[in-house]
């Protein structure tokens, strides 16, 4: 009753604790890397780093911790990448950073605004992208949603904010007659400052009447057009003139930048982030249910689509994560049945599985785990392994039961007598994955919680196999009256396959044992004949997910007009409409997107484009087919590529190269000639040099003598010259409670082509209208559009994306390219982007295989009180090897860190069955039987066992290793990994490990005799 009261609570808390986990994709990840950004307005490029960059580098690079410094220094502004070590508490190192800006603050510009450090968080990207779109006009769609739907998507728990872009934004326009405005020797800023003056309200005090006291106002806000049109300009010669008179003024939209289509509609976009800590399922459900009842306050011919649900993917990979796992446990059940073929037998151990997953729910929920791939995935894992502590407890207690004794004695006695081996094999699962869980980097980051959920539930499995199992088998293992055979376990006679089938292995063991040099050679001949398989196996960092959407990115020629964007864009929504996977497509043209989506200039366009879920090709398939079919639209660069990983894959280029040096000559050269080299590569896509000319400048030199001649100074003509061509501000218009920006500039026909804009005038403070070539001179040039610095170095990054191959392949014939290029001397070369990643990752991942080793043998060596014992069960490991890489080169999968992590289990596991095996061969010397014969019965007595552990291992994992469904993908090389290596090592263990066995024993017996004979002292 005690046992059944303690899994009753065990259960109890699984259930409440699986209620109130979290719901997510990945784990949470602390990235150490934080930004310091910095404004400095009107200075170009190379001003930035001088001023701005250069010397927050210096500082920088003093703080604790750091383990390197990036930059980018652009027109106006200066980012500045801090990269920490892994594990480093970043609320302290951000403190440190201030205090390091603090005191060099007061040597910069004083120009430049104050430097932001902001630290970098994953979940900062929106969760959620939706679509505003109708026949009601972009100025109207703009009002819907800014007015409408952000403020109650805002109002939703977890939602931290709602981004509007795209659309038409409404504005008061006061187009100026330049002609009139000369003839009256007026200026521009004498415009925008009467408009400053005249639209205000302002309190004038407190007035007494008898005994009441009145506030004083001052009202003198514009109503409407006719009051800004109505205002007096006071001239020169001291006459007036009204606005009206000299400029047309009229209610309508800012200039368009950019716009957004939605399935080739008008639309405005909005980008929803959610609450740092908050869910993302839960945000997106909110959602969701709001704008169910927000579709139906809209006017008729309005919609709100989702064109990117984060939930949606992460909600059906953890579905199929969830499906696989419950797969696997039947199919576990079921060889069991096959095996045992006793229902009350199999009953007792498919009754521990749930228990043993209920349990582990409690120990993620008070671990501070939450649900996701990877935890998902470490149950997946565990399933088949929750019941191989179960099996042998129940196969062991069967056997004592045919040898007579009670139902509570051999119980009792049948899970004592394995109680250590069963711990000891828990232990070095366990201890295989400790390594992984202290390794450093993304990859640690990502499979920390897969690591604890697998360690979780063999922890809990231990505790079920040592006191549920005993006591379920207690009540209701019953034995048949033909199983009269100790050899036999539950429900099986002898004469039957089985029977036959280990009469077999006896005799090939026999025969192992009596040629042990034959077998060691073939063994050695098939592990030597398996490394060369190695060099065909490709690597990536991690599996590709086909997330069921792609971008497809255009950069003009810098400086192309809107309406040249646009004529490209309608060619590629041409090559998309052939498309029949596609369901929805949103396009940013120009400046229309906002932060995070769309271009940020005139001569950019951004898509994002959903595929339908019931497809039958593959995202990249599709990809590929738009590449094709975008290769002959020319006067652009266009690129396609899918969102195919969680880390790193938003963009196109996977893999790079780094060239560092000083001199922008001599780095544009290399990057040029590394681009026209690698574009030779197999494999690579879309080469390009990230050192890009910006747009063409027409730059304004004041000549200040005579500026100063007229009363003018640099600013009041860049001021004069801002507001005719691009506009100023000068006030704001309130109607119906909002505020609409009012812009003074020049009629739009009156703006002067570059080649006659010397006739541009500037108005002198005495009402002269200057020709701007009288005070300033012009130069034509470009410059780049932003300086990339890395360990204060000028870096230039020439960039790849994969496509066709893997990405190791691609990556070995960029560093032999790189390593064979002549470069002068102080310039060097890096590999960088995901490349990068992975050989760091694969770095961590090999010395915590080699930890996993070691750890695993000191287990053992405190198991069994030998040195000599765990080496022989460690030959279960390089078996295991031998399964990893056929089965990865059988499949088609790469070599990545998630199979590296299964090999890293593999450590673990396959050593488990020389374990049980070698601890009964143990057993059988101790009671006195010779060596052949010890190893020959303990063989076929744990021959059961030991398939069936092994079995319902690899099963459970069959659904996993499919890689069928949404993220799959990113786990089935794992699945099949763990099934290869636990394969031959299962089938190898049963003649190599016996074989090993009589070698070592012999050689210690040898060297007892000696000993004894007193040749060693």
């Amino acid at each position: 009753m005690a046992v059944v009261m303690v899994f009753l609570l065990v259960v109890v808390l699984g259930v409440v604790s699986l209620g109130r986990l979290k719901l997510d994709l990945m784990p949470k990840m602390n990235i150490p890397v934080a930004a310091v950004i910095t404004t400095y307005e009107g200075a170009g490029p190379f001003e930035v780093e001088n001023m701005i960059t250069r010397p927050l580098e210096a500082t920088l690079a003093t703080v604790s911790n750091i383990t390197g410094i990036s930059s980018q220094s652009s027109g106006g502004t200066s980012w500045v990448m801090l990269e920490f070590d892994w594990g480093v508490n970043m609320d302290f190192a951000l403190l440190e950073v201030r205090e390091r800006i603090d005191m060099i603050k007061g040597f910069l510009p004083d120009e430049a605004g104050d430097p932001l450090v902001v630290k970098f968080d994953p979940s900062m990207m929106p969760v959620m992208n939706l679509a505003v779109s109708g026949n009601a006009g972009q100025a109207k769609l703009k009002q819907i949603a800014e007015d409408e739907i952000a403020p109650r998507l805002e109002r939703i728990p977890g939602v931290a904010s709602v981004s509007v872009a795209g659309g038409l934004v409404r504005q008061i326009n006061v187009d100026i007659d330049q002609e009139k405005l000369n003839a009256y020797g007026l200026s521009l800023q004498n415009v925008v400052q009467t408009l400053q003056a005249e639209n205000l309200n302002l309190p004038g005090g407190y007035a007494q009447t008898g005994t009441l006291e009145l506030v004083v106002r001052t009202l003198g806000e514009f109503t409407d057009l006719n009051d800004i049109a109505g205002i007096n300009l006071v001239t020169p010669a001291g006459g007036a003139v009204k606005l009206g008179e000299i400029a047309e003024i009229t209610d309508t939209h800012r200039e368009q930048t950019g716009y957004v289509l939605f399935n080739g509609e008008p639309a405005v976009s909005l980008n929803i982030q959610k609450e740092a800590g908050a869910n993302t399922v839960d945000v997106s459900r909110r959602v969701h249910r709001e704008l169910e009842a927000i579709r139906a306050g809209l006017e008729e011919g309005v919609t709100v689509g989702v064109v990117q649900d984060q939930a949606e993917f992460i909600q059906e990979a953890i579905k199929e994560l969830r499906d696989n796992a419950i797969v696997g446990g039947f199919l576990a059940v079921f060889i069991l049945l096959v095996f045992l073929k006793n229902l009350a037998s199999t009953l007792i151990i498919a009754v521990a599985i749930p228990i043993s997953i209920i349990g582990t729910f409690a120990l993620i929920y008070f671990g501070k785990l939450t649900i996701n791939m990877m935890t998902l995935g470490g149950l997946a894992l565990g399933v088949g392994m929750m019941v191989d502590n179960a099996i042998v407890v129940l196969e062991n207690t069967y056997r004592l039961r045919q040898e007579g004794a009670s139902l509570a004695d051999a119980a009792r006695d049948g899970a004592s007598e394995v109680g250590m081996a069963i711990t000891a094999s828990t232990l070095t699962t366990m201890v295989a994955f400790l390594p992984v869980v202290f390794t450093r980097g993304l990859a640690a980051q990502i499979f920390r919680e897969l690591s604890l959920t697998v360690s979780f539930s063999l922890l809990v499995s231990l505790f079920v196999a040592l006191t549920l199992v005993p006591m379920l088998c207690s009540r209701f293992l019953r034995l048949r009256k033909k199983e009269t055979a100790m050899e036999e376990g539950p429900g099986n006679a002898e004469g039957g396959f089985y029977s036959a089938f280990r009469g077999r292995y006896r005799q090939v063991l026999g025969w192992a044992l009596a040629h042990k040099k034959t077998v060691f050679f073939l063994t050695l001949l098939v592990f030597v004949g398996t490394l060369f398989l190695i060099p065909r196996i490709g690597m990536e960092f991690i599996p590709p997910m086909d997330q069921g959407e792609f971008f497809v990115n255009i950069q003009m020629p810098r400086g192309s007009m809107l309406v040249e964007t646009a004529a490209v864009v309608e060619e590629v929504d041409a090559v998309l409409a052939g498309i029949p996977e596609i369901e929805t497509i949103m396009v940013s043209v120009g400046a229309g997107g906002g932060p995070g989506f769309g271009g940020s200039s005139p001569d950019q366009a951004n898509y994002i484009v959903r595929l339908q879920e019931n497809r039958r090709r593959p995202v990249e398939e599709v990809v590929e087919e738009v590449r094709r079919g975008v290769a002959s639209i020319t006067g652009a660069t266009i690129s396609a590529y899918s969102a195919t990983t969680m880390f790193g894959g938003m963009g196109a280029q996977r893999l790079s190269l780094k060239i560092k040096g000083d001199d922008f000559t001599t780095l544009e050269e290399i990057a040029n000639d590394l681009v026209e080299l690698l574009k030779q590569v197999e494999g690579a896509r879309e080469v390009t040099s990230s050192l890009e000319i910006g747009r063409p400048e027409l730059r304004l030199v004041v000549d200040r003598a005579k500026a100063s001649a007229w009363g003018l100074n640099a600013y009041t003509i860049a001021a004069q010259v801002r507001t005719a061509i691009e506009g100023t501000t000068a006030t704001k218009l309130r109607i119906d409670g909002q505020e609409y920006d009012v812009l003074v500039r020049l009629r739009r026909d009156d703006l002067p082509k570059i080649d006659d804009l010397y006739a541009l005038t500037v108005s002198t403070p005495l009402g002269a209208a200057v020709p701007l070539r009288e005070v300033t001179s012009f130069i034509t040039m470009q410059g780049p559009v932003s300086i990339r610095r890395e360990d204060q170095q000028r870096v230039v990054t020439v960039s790849a994306g994969v496509a066709g191959t893997d990405l190791g392949s691609v990556s070995q014939e960029f560093l032999r390219i790189a390593n064979s290029y002549p470069l002068p001397p102080r310039y060097s070369l890096e590999i960088g982007g995901e490349a990068q990643e992975m050989y760091e990752a694969f770095g961590e991942l090999f010395l915590a295989l080699l930890l996993a080793a070691l750890f695993v043998y000191m287990i053992m060596a405190a198991q069994f009180e030998s040195f000599v014992h765990p080496f022989t069960i460690m030959s279960t490991v390089p078996l295991a090897a031998i399964g990893v890489i056929w089965a990865l080169f059988i499949t088609g999968h790469n070599l990545s860190v998630v199979s590296i992590i299964g090999l890293i289990m593999l450590v673990g596991i396959a050593v488990n069955n020389g374990i049980v095996l070698v601890d009964y061969i143990n057993n059988l010397r101790r009671r006195g039987m010779k060596l052949n014969e010890a190893i020959v019965e303990a063989g076929s007595i744990r021959l059961r066992p030991i398939l069936m552990t092994s079995l319902t291992t690899i099963l459970a994992l069959v659904p996993m290793s499919l890689g069928i469904g949404e993220g799959a993908e990113m786990s089935a090389s794992m699945g099949v990994a763990v099934i290869g290596g636990m394969t031959t090592s299962t089938i190898l263990t049963l003649i190599i490990t016996p074989v090993i066995y009589a070698v070592f024993d012999a050689l210690g017996a040898r060297f007892r005799r000696r000993r004894a004979n007193g040749e060693y002292i």
